[in-house]
């Protein structure tokens, strides 16, 4: 599942712990957004990731090429900034997947009635 997608304002080339970030993404059109979510989606597939991942990616709107800048199969600041951003706890849920649990099964623990 895509749960939050964010957006760089500053251009490529400055490093993202640098850059401001707004969330949801405001410049991508929905063709853009279901492009590089299909993309994301192929890649934890083929990397087998289980759990949070999150993927950076260049995009060039004047031609919708993209590029995959970095795959990380892991909790990051990104993570942490989604999980402000929506309200989903993208943690609790990593971890709970890393015990076995299936994504069904976990209890939203904001809610405590919807599952993950």
């Amino acid at each position: 599942i895509t749960v939050c997608s964010m957006e760089n304002v500053d251009p490529l080339g400055i490093h993202t712990g640098e850059s401001i970030v707004v969330a949801p993404s405001q410049t991508l059109t929905n063709k853009e957004y279901n492009m590089l979510r299909t993309t994301a989606i192929n890649v934890i597939r083929h990397f087998g990731v289980v759990g949070e991942c999150n993927i950076q990616y260049a995009l060039n709107p004047n031609n919708e090429t993209y590029y995959i800048i970095e795959v990380n199969g892991r909790l990051s600041r990104s993570s942490a900034l989604a999980s402000k951003a929506t309200g989903y706890p993208l943690a609790y849920v990593a971890a709970k997947l890393a015990l076995g649990i299936a994504l069904p099964d976990i209890k939203n623990s904001v809610t405590g009635v919807t599952t993950a």
